[in-house]
């Protein structure tokens, strides 16, 4: 008789995952391979199989405990090979255990390494369908680390990064510049080596596996997802709330319910034990926003009755709307009907919800460049031989900066009943493409000068324009401004980009005159219109905030105070 110490094998690149899930108890019988624990990170969860095949004498963690490779799981008492082989099958609570998910295949030797073909498929990138492969970052006999970017793929909103789910040599890449993609298409052939107790990353779909498999998902996307024994729950209903006092869900799947407005508790989950996945919050959403299904809170607004309308119409008599119109307009004459992009209707969808929520007031104010717009030509003129133009915008947004500084208020989101403070300082900027309007996020504009900010401007909108923008970087916004300098207008209201609390709005200026106390003096105005949340600021720190960013711009020197 001997004792082995089971260990956390290598489960990627995490460090310190937290045990949620105990699946053996002493006195159990396990077989090598047998699922012992389960941990979860802010990517995904997974099971930690055994190595070795025994009865476990003494568990070493319980739930709650952080753990990472090399960590003593249990201690198992072994007769033997023989007698490890001649084991008895686990008892009922064996029968409890989770079901293995899909994307991890454990060698079946205990030789030292073996070497395996890895299959990396295009993980969950959202809702999009057929998006085509623009650029491609890797070629045969590259060695591929965990998350490093092997192509970039475009669709109508934006350009994104498609990382590798494992590591290892590049053996094949199945995909060229040009091909259309889809979430589960097979991308490359990675060939790598791993230990014989140590999982190897694969990416085969549920339905083709044949043997009990656990999974990771290093990829940043959903947690996969795993059909329920067929004794178990009935198929997925997203209108079905579960049973339970908390909802089953990762951190990243609640932060993910949390940006979109998802109540959990109202999410019916379709993994293992009722677990909520990124596919079910999607699933949710959809379903509110067809109609099909209203929250609680939505149905506490609603008038009683209803309007008997189907579709959209549904949706808009839950928030107390009359249905919206259906008319024939061919009645009247021609028409052409043509389909909006897809960031017009997403642009158009979420600051219609979002002024539903929001209590928004807009305060105009004017403020005197006369001064600032000389420095500007001067500054352009100085610096013509660099190519770097700068604009108006570009100061904009560093007197906005100092004004989020001195009104902290500003630089805030609500959560819940508390309020977000932020110490970092991220400027979202509108910007207009042929296909509508997305917003670039300037980073750390503190930290960076005019010149800087007008560079990484202009490389922002020219992305914008073709269409390359990536999610990250039309991310994390503190504060927008929508600037119509370059069309005209005088006043109006900008929509608030939540969760952002505040947004400027400013036109063309244009030369006044301006009393000065003994004459009239052509003076250069620019308007400002700001728009922000009554449930955290009040009127008079709106006021004050706009005076501060007029007296700023007045005169630019004050940033320095």
């Amino acid at each position: 008789m001997s004792l082995i110490e089971i260990q956390v094998p290598d489960i990627g690149d995490f460090d310190e995952v937290a045990v949620i899930e105990l699946l053996v108890k002493p006195g159990d019988a396990v077989k090598a391979e047998q699922s012992l624990i389960t941990v979860e990170s802010d990517k995904a969860s997974m099971e930690i199989p055994s190595s070795a095949a025994g009865i476990v004498k003494e568990i070493k963690v319980k739930i709650g405990d952080k753990v990472k490779q090399g960590s003593v799981v249990l201690m198992l008492e072994a007769a033997g090979a023989a007698s490890a082989a001649a084991a008895p099958a686990p008892a009922a609570p064996v029968l409890e255990q989770k079901q293995p998910l899909a994307g991890i295949e454990y060698a079946p030797s205990a030789m030292n390494s073996v070497v395996s073909s890895i299959e990396v498929k295009v993980p969950d990138i959202g809702d999009f369908k057929d998006v085509a492969v623009i650029e491609v970052f890797v070629k045969p006999g590259d060695t591929i680390k965990v998350e490093q970017s092997l192509i970039t793929v475009e669709s109508d909103k934006a350009a994104m990064e498609i990382p590798s789910s494992a590591a290892g040599v590049l053996k094949e890449l199945k995909v060229k510049v040009g091909d259309k993609i889809n979430i589960g298409d097979l991308l490359a052939v990675l060939e790598g080596a791993a230990s014989a107790s140590a999982p190897i990353a694969t990416s085969a779909p549920v339905s083709e596996q044949k043997q009990p498999v656990v999974g990771v998902n290093t990829a940043q996307s959903a947690p996969v997802s795993v059909a329920p024994a067929a004794s178990s729950t009935t198929a997925h209903n997203p209108t079905v709330a579960p049973s339970g006092a908390l909802p089953h869900a990762s951190p990243s799947v609640r932060k993910f319910a949390r940006e979109l407005g998802v109540p959990l508790e109202e999410v019916k989950g379709s993994g293992h034990k009722g677990r909520i996945t990124e596919a079910d919050i999607q699933g949710f959403t959809k379903a509110v926003m067809s109609g099909a299904v209203a929250t609680k809170a939505i149905a506490a607004k609603a008038p009683a009755g209803g309007d008997g309308a189907g579709g959209n119409a549904n949706a808009g008599a839950a928030l107390g709307l009359i249905p919206w119109p259906k008319i024939d307009f061919t009645k009247f004459g021609p028409i052409e009907r043509k389909e909006m992009s897809r960031i017009k209707k997403i642009s158009g969808q979420k600051p219609d919800a979002q002024r539903h929520h929001i209590p928004a007031v807009t305060n105009h104010d004017d403020a005197d460049i006369t001064d600032l717009e000389a420095f500007r030509v001067a500054t352009n003129k100085e610096n013509e031989k660099l190519g770097v133009k700068v604009t108006m915008l570009a100061f904009l947004i560093k007197a906005c900066v100092a004004a989020l500084k001195k009104f902290p208020e500003f630089n805030s989101s609500l959560d819940g009943d508390a309020l977000i403070y932020k110490q970092y300082f991220h400027i979202g900027f509108a910007a207009d493409t042929p296909n509508g309007l997305v917003v670039p996020v300037i980073k750390d504009a503190d930290k960076k000068g005019i010149l800087q900010i007008s560079t990484e401007m202009g490389e922002l909108a020219k992305k914008a324009r073709d269409g390359k923008l990536t999610p990250a970087e039309m991310s994390g916004a503190c504060f927008t401004i929508s600037s119509l300098g370059g069309i005209g207008g005088r006043y109006f209201t900008p929509i608030i980009n939540a969760p952002e609390v505040a947004i400027l709005g400013v036109c063309k200026s244009q030369m006044e005159p301006v009393w000065d106390g003994a004459a009239f003096q052509p003076r250069l105005m620019l308007p400002l219109s700001l728009t922000w949340d009554h449930r955290v600021i009040d009127g008079a720190a709106a006021a004050r905030f706009n005076s501060y960013l007029g007296q700023i711009l007045g005169d630019f020197r004050r940033i320095l105070l």
